[in-house]
Formats: structure tokens, sequence, C-alpha cells
């Protein structure tokens, strides 16, 4: 049976088994990421200490991301990602067991989130590298894309699923199901016919990751997306910390109020994905990217004048749409300028910049915030974010000679790599 184009990515059997497990995961990580922030608050009844766990989960990344991506390329990746589901499913059940028993405390919430932190650290570039091995350069956007639909689509159904279900059942429950919701992916994994094994690597790996840097630098593309990625994470991408502060400081809610406004993000970004998945072969043109994370930028500035939840649930909407367009696109344009044996390296580089920046974005803005109240946070984060991200394109298109030009460099040759410092 023929698929329609914007499914066309599941007519690999290795992919849309991948794709099924996640349907089912994020959905309990997005109910998990809701517990998660309330039961900081109810436990702390603190901004900073928000922010401070939310740093504690992404710090794992800034130090050990070029470790991770040199794995990426040098070990099995299915087996790789079977070890991170079992790191990442265990922690969660242990918190639910806690809250259950009566004896959660805050250290708890923060050893699971620098274990989470770890295992999502080798994670990350294992799986983004691996779905252009399972469905080809052809559909990789197509996969990308859906692979963003899947996520966003649990966090529209998994905060307002947590929303009712925390207010009914306690901040338990949904750590409880995120760890249950990890199974189908392992099942997933162990049913995959294609094998996503490593290049042979004779040399240290240390010289693997140098080469990694070296090409990520020489490239305008990679340096100028990767540069863009780190603004809108530190300064814009901090919804952990400023959602859950404006629906309970600024709108006076209570959890099922920030249930729904995570849900509102979550469906405008699902939205997003799927224009994206609609978007041809190939690769967006950076005006599209530049434009994603201007909107971005000035979705979140904007909350800080909301006064009613109708009107910060559209701005989130909104936000969330035009952010997954400006990652998503990022992430198929960095996959299809690496070679494949440095793929596993640029996309480590691609987590550091989203994920590991992540923990100075959390720590600013929880600090903002508790210093100078919520409003302040959003709008010196998002103030920051399209300040910079204006200056830095503007910069780029200068020096390569306007949108046409710049998009040129874009689908030119890339520097050949150097593995191990060799040539």
């Amino acid at each position: 049976m023929r698929l329609p184009s914007g499914l066309r990515a599941l007519g690999h059997r290795d992919y849309r088994l991948f794709w099924s497990g996640q349907l089912v995961s994020q959905t309990g990580r997005w109910m998990q990421s809701v517990g998660q922030a309330w039961l900081v608050l109810e436990l702390t009844d603190s901004p900073l200490r928000l922010g401070i766990v939310n740093s504690l989960q992404w710090a794992p990344i800034l130090l050990l991301s070029f470790l991770a991506g040199a794995l990426a390329d040098r070990l099995p990746k299915r087996q790789l990602l079977l070890g991170t589901q079992v790191a990442l499913m265990l922690p969660a059940l242990s918190i639910a067991a806690l809250i259950w028993a009566g004896s959660i405390q805050y250290w708890h919430v923060v050893l699971m989130a620098v274990v989470t932190g770890i295992a999502n650290t080798l994670d990350m570039p294992a799986r983004q590298s691996m779905v252009v091995e399972l469905v080809g350069r052809d559909d990789l956007m197509n996969a990308i894309a859906l692979n963003s639909a899947v996520f966003n689509a649990a966090r529209v159904v998994g905060p307002a699923a947590a929303g009712l279900l925390i207010a009914r059942y306690g901040t338990g429950i949904a750590f409880f199901l995120n760890g249950v919701t990890f199974l189908p992916v392992v099942t997933a994994l162990l049913a995959m016919q294609v094998e996503t094994g490593p290049r042979p690597r004779p040399g240290p790996m240390t010289d693997e990751i140098t080469a990694g840097l070296r090409y990520a630098l020489a490239s305008p593309v990679i340096s100028l997306l990767l540069s863009l990625i780190l603004i809108v994470s530190v300064f814009v991408v901090n919804h952990n910390v400023l959602v859950p502060l404006v629906a309970r400081d600024v709108l006076h809610q209570e959890v099922g109020g920030f249930g729904f406004l995570m849900a509102a993000l979550g469906a405008g970004a699902l939205l997003g994905a799927i224009l994206l998945a609609q978007h041809g072969q190939g690769r967006p043109p950076l005006a599209a990217l530049v434009a994603a994370a201007i909107v971005t930028s000035t979705g979140i500035l904007s909350l800080a004048v909301v006064r009613e939840v109708w009107l910060a649930a559209v701005l989130l909407f909104v936000t969330g749409a035009a952010q997954i367009l400006f990652m998503a696109s990022c992430n198929t344009t960095l996959q299809i300028a690496a070679p494949d044996e440095l793929r596993g390296r640029v996309m480590s580089l691609y987590t550091l910049a989203f994920a590991g920046m992540s923990p100075f974005g959390a720590f600013l803005i929880g600090s903002i915030a508790e210093g100078f109240g919520t409003r302040t946070a959003c709008a010196v984060g998002g103030g920051l974010g399209l300040v910079c991200v204006v200056a830095l394109s503007g910069r780029w298109l200068l020096r390569h000679g306007g949108a046409r030009g710049a998009d040129s460099v874009l689908i030119g040759t890339r520097p050949t790599p150097r593995e191990g410092g060799r040539p």
C-alpha cells in the first residue's frame, strides 16, 4: 500500500517500529515533566530550586556530550539505546514508589534528575543519528518531522493527562506511568531486523572527538546553526521553568491550568511538525530557520505582559509551532550536511547546544524569576534571545552575500572530514 507523502518514512519497517515505540514513551515523559515540576514546587515552593533541578537534569550533557557522540559513532546504536531506556525507566519507578510511601524529599528528585540526565546524554546522539540509517537521506526530513509529530502530540496529551491525574491521584502517578511506557520502546528495539552497527575505530577516542569538533568549526553551515540553537536554548526554551511559574504566580492557576498551558504549547508544536512533514525532500531555506527562531523568542517575550489564560495559551501555541519548525529544520540540515562517519559527533554537538546549555538557561531564568518576578524573567529571556538571533543572523548574511548567497553556502561543498587527525 502506497503511503501519503507526509507518512512516507513509515514505509521502512524498522523505522515504523522505532516510531511506534516513541509514540507511547514520549507521552509518559511529558507526564513526568509536569509531575516533576509540580512536585518540586510542592516540596520547596521555590522557583530557584525548580531551576536547579532542571539545570542538573541537563548538566551531564554539558560534560559528556562529546564522549556520547563518539560512542554513538563507535558502538552499535540499537544496543546503546536498549541500555539507555532501562536507565531512564528505573529512576521514574523509584520516585513513584517514594512518593506513594510518603518518603519523597527534594534530594531524591535532584538525584533522579542527574541519573536521567546521564542516560539522556548517551541516548540523544545515538537516537538522532540512527534515524538516517533506518530511512536513508531521501526520507530523512519526513522521518524527523514524524518524530517531532510524536514528540509534540505527546506534549498535548501528556501534560493535559498529567494535570487531571495528578489532581486526582497525586504526582506519583505521572512518574509511574512514565516508567511503564519505556516497555514499548524496548520491545520495538528488540524487534528490529537491521542492525545499526559501528564503523571500525582503530584510533583513540580523543582523536575522534577532535575530528568532529574540527569538522563542525570548519563548516559555515554547522557553526551557524549550532550558534542559533545555543542562543534559543539558553534564553528562550525554558518552558519547564517558565510555564509553571506563569501558571501559578501570574495567572493564579492550579495544576490543571498548568497542564492546559503545556498542552497548548504542545499543540502548536504538533501543528508545526505536521506542516514540516508535508515539506518536500531536501532542507529548508535559511530564512525560514531564522524567522522561526525570531517568532519563538517573540512568543516568550510576549508572556511578560499576558494577563489572561486564553491569551497565554495562544502565545504558547504559536511559540510551540515556531520552535519545532526551527529545531526540526536545524536537525535535518545538520544530518544532511554531516558525513556518515561523523554524524554521531555532529549530533552530539546539536545535543550540547540544545540540551547541554539548558542548565545555564534554567538557572538564569529561575534566578531572575526568584529575584525580580516571573514577568521580568519572560521579558529578559525572550528579549535577549530575539536580539541575539537577529544580530547573529544579520552578521552571517552580510558575510555570505544575502539570503540567496547564504543558501548557496548551505548546499555547497562541505569540508573534508579528517578522522583521528589524519587526512
